[in-house]
Parts: structure tokens; sequence; C-alpha cells
């Protein structure tokens, strides 16, 4: 659905862009991530027609930002970091400015309107003045003039910034919904919501992408080592013992007493070694069985510092 190759942006001899390629496919959510000043946003202005490229293409639905800009333009709505809003206009009144610009048939506009302020739910605030809504319903607002069109790409810069831990619960299913039935490509310094809304990621530092792939898979190629939990039914010392001398298993600790003889356990081992099965067989030759096994992968917080504090890349 989108196309990013090549994508340069230079102001004078800062390089504020290098080079930066990625996709998004057709009905995917990709989390868009990166520190402060790492280029986030103006691959984002690119992407949505704001600013032009030093250099090479951005293509959305086939069509190029820099040849087929209008093309490009009705097929995406943008909720900047902070939605450009008209605190002097009613909600209705400033979604009609928006269906206006974006030259909404205004047949379709009327049932559509209705629809979008049902969905971001707004519809009984769409007679008060802009000025005198929360910062949530604002940022409602801000959603729902990037739905004006039926574009089938939102772009959402920081969509839940200084929203309350409601209103950001609010927002992230609502995002979640909107996935249903749009590509979308999400920036957000909260960590915790591009794990639970984003399918993939892109990881941007320095103007260069550094990483593409799934937390999962990201988790799995940054790491040296596996690490899980086991809750086991034995005797602590003795499970100890015999786990450390399995080849492979590089830390041992007991995490807390479950029950009378059942321990919980952090293991790492080595990630090329497979160390469940030796496990399981040593326990089951002891008596000792496993209760419980969990793995517990790098977190997104983890994968990020790791690759934006490290000249590291992972593709």
């Amino acid at each position: 659905m989108i196309e990013i190759q090549n994508l340069t942006k230079h102001y004078g001899e800062i390089k504020a862009v290098e080079d930066v390629n990625f996709t998004v496919n057709k009905g995917e959510i990709l989390g868009f991530l990166g520190p402060n000043g790492a280029g986030k946003t103006t691959t984002m202005n690119i992407i949505t027609g704001y600013i032009p490229s030093t250099s090479g293409t951005v293509k959305v639905d086939g069509f190029d930002i820099m040849e087929q800009p209008r093309e490009v333009k009705k097929r995406i709505g943008y909720l900047p970091e902070q939605p450009p809003l008209y605190m002097d206009m009613t909600v209705t009144d400033y979604l009609d400015f928006c269906s206006a610009l974006k030259e909404v048939d205004k047949k379709e506009w009327k049932g559509q309107k209705n629809d979008i302020m049902e969905l971001v739910k707004i519809t009984h605030v769409q007679h008060r003045l802009v000025r005198n809504l929360s910062k949530g319903y604002r940022q409602r607002v801000g959603l729902a003039q990037a739905l004006v069109g039926a574009p089938d790409v939102l772009v959402l810069d920081e969509p839940t910034v200084g929203l309350d831990p409601k209103q950001i619960i609010e927002i992230r299913k609502l995002i979640k919904a909107l996935g249903k039935n749009h590509t979308i490509i999400l920036s957000s310094h909260i960590l915790p919501e591009v794990s639970a809304v984003c399918e993939r990621i892109v990881i941007i530092n320095k103007g260069q992408v550094v990483a593409t792939d799934t937390p999962e898979q990201l988790s799995k190629n940054l790491g040296d080592y596996t690490r899980f939990t086991m809750t086991i039914a034995g005797p602590d010392k003795k499970v100890s013992e015999m786990l450390k001398q399995i080849y492979g298993i590089k830390y041992l600790e007991v995490q807390s007493k479950v029950n009378d003889d059942e321990f919980s356990y952090v293991i790492e081992a080595d990630k090329d070694v497979d160390v469940r099965k030796p496990i399981f067989h040593r326990l089951a030759e002891a008596g000792y069985p496993i209760l419980e096994l969990r793995s517990l992968g790098m977190s997104l917080e983890d994968i990020f510092l790791q690759l934006t504090t490290e000249e590291k890349e992972v593709n």
C-alpha cells in the first residue's frame, strides 16, 4: 500500500532523513518509532505531502507523491502531533470545512460525517465550540478530520500525547478498530501502546532505519540469550542444582515460592541452544513436574533502547 524507497531529506548540511526504505502492507498497523530528532516527523510529513523530499520516492497505492500529489492526498488522512483545529468553530462546522478542503462529494458527506462522529464518539459534542472541548475530545476531533473523505491510509503522529490513562485506552481501542478498514502508520513514544496495537515496527535513528520486523522477531534476533520462567513442583535446592548442570543454561534464579515445594524460576540460556527438552527429561526422571513454562522475550523498550543507543542494524 505504501512504498518508500531511498527517501532523503536535507536541510542545508543537516541530514534529517537519509536513504530510508520500508513498506506498509494493505490493512497493516505499522509502528514507526525513534528518539526525538530521529526523523520520524520529517518522514511522515513527506509521506503526507506536507514537505518535499530531497530525493527518493514515496508511493501510495501506486501513486507517486511528487508526480501525483492530489491522488496520494485523497488516500491519506493525517493526524499530526498538534491537531490542526480551529478553536472558534463548532465541531460540525470544522468537519464541514475539512470536507470542503478535501473536495468530498456533498451528497456523500452528510452520511459520512454522521458515521465519523459516531465512530470517534463526538456526536454529542458536535455543536460545541472546539475551544470548549477537553484535550481528549479535541484529539478525537483531530482524528475525525483525518477520516474525512474515507482515506485508505491513516498517518497518526503521537495520537495519545497529553491524554489521561482512560483516554489513552479509548483511543488505543479506536485505532485497533480503524485498523480493520484502514492501513495505519502509528508513531508514539508510549511503547506499550505500540506493542498492544501494531503488528510490525520500523525503528529509525539518526535519520536512518535501524530495524524493520515484528517485535517478537526483533526480540529473538537481538538477544544473546533466551529468557523464560518456569514453575516446578520440587525442592528448590535440588531443582536448581539439576538445572544448572544442563548444557546451555547460563543463569538461574528462584523468583518466588508458589506453594509448598512449588517454586518459580527465571532461566536464561544460549539463544542457539534449545534447553526445553533436556529440562523436561531431567525433571521427569527426578519426578519433579513442570507446572508452567513462559517465555520472557525482550520488551519493546529493551529493543528500542538497544537499537537507538548502539550502531546496530537488524532487518
